[in-house]
This record gives C-alpha cells, structure tokens and sequence, in this order.
C-alpha cells in the first residue's frame, strides 16, 4: 500500500508523513530528498541555475520511479508535484492520495522565516502564497482521495485522522496498525 501526501509548501507533509510512516511500519519516501540526491544539490540551487521547467522533468521522473516500486510507504511529495497532469494521474492511480490542505494565511505563518524555499524567496511570500493556492488548490483536489483540513491540529491528531479515513474507506484494518491509543470498544 502507498500513501501519499500532496499539499503547498509547509502543509505538513514531510512531519505527518513521518509519523505516519512510523505508526505503518512503513518507510517514509520524501521526493524532495531523492530529487536532491540524484541531482548531488538543493533544490533550491537546481531551480536557481536550470529554472522550474527542468526542475519539475526531473520530479516527475522520481514519482514515476517511486509509483512503480510498488510495496508499502508513505510519499511525501514537494508542493508543486501535481502541477502537471501526468503527475496527478500517477499519484492517484498509484497510490491513495491525502491533500493537507491549509489556508494561505496559515502556511505564511509556518513560512515566513523559511529561506530554502525558492518560490517563496519574493518581496510579499503571503501574496504568493495565495497565488499558488489559487492555482494549486484545484490540482490537490483533483488528485486527492481524501482531504485532512490541517489547520491547528496536533501532528498526532493528523496522523489519527489519516487512519481513521483509511479504517472507513476499507483500505487499512486498524487491528494491524500499532497505535499508541487504545479506545474502548
């Protein structure tokens, strides 16, 4: 089974899906971190020297590697992966798909000391952090299985969400999964 997290920059995607992947006993799958790897730098001095249409070649690249792997994990996806249609379609065919959605308010307030994300390096981040989510918010939704509002809840909280939306939906038995709360029945 694969999981995967899409949302904007600061989501909460790379935290969550940590914990999620520790709670499954999976392995956590940042497609950020593998895109670095194979590049041998940032993301940030990527975009820098070879601009955001050679950037999002080589992260379609990895999601298509990372779809067809197949077995158990937990993807975290960079915020602009479901920018091109290709994308949308692998995730969503691939793998249960779980958009973190957060407000553009909420997310300049995560951001707004961050320096390494590059389209945030601009005079007003939290106007374009509304112009991505204007642009972006209809992509997740398409993509996405489910929907975690992520607002002020706890890491732990999201988490427990995520699994319940899997108990309902008949895709996780949450007899198997290790939990750290145990509710009466």
């Amino acid at each position: 089974m694969v999981l995967t997290l899409v949302g904007m920059p600061g989501s909460g995607k790379s935290t969550v899906g940590r914990q999620l992947a520790r709670r499954l006993g999976f392995p956590l799958v940042d497609t950020d971190a593998l895109i670095e790897r194979r590049l041998r730098q940032t993301i940030k001095s990527y975009f820098e020297a070879h601009g955001e249409e050679s950037f999002r070649d080589v992260e379609s690249q990895v999601l298509g590697e990372v779809m067809r792997d197949g077995g158990n994990a937990v993807v975290s996806t960079g915020g602009g992966a479901v920018l091109r249609a290709v994308n949308r379609q692998i995730l969503r065919q691939g793998s249960t798909v779980f958009y973190l959605q957060s407000s553009p308010e909420e997310l300049f307030r995560r951001l707004r000391h961050d320096t390494q994300r590059p389209l945030l390096q601009v005079a007003n981040p939290l106007a374009k952090l509304r112009e991505l989510y204007a642009q972006r918010d209809p992509l997740y939704r398409e993509t996405a299985h489910f929907i975690i509002e992520t607002g002020r809840p706890s890491v732990t909280t999201l988490v427990n969400m995520i699994l319940m939306q899997l108990e309902l939906a008949g895709i996780l038995d949450a007899r198997r999964v290790p939990s750290s709360v145990v509710l009466p029945r």
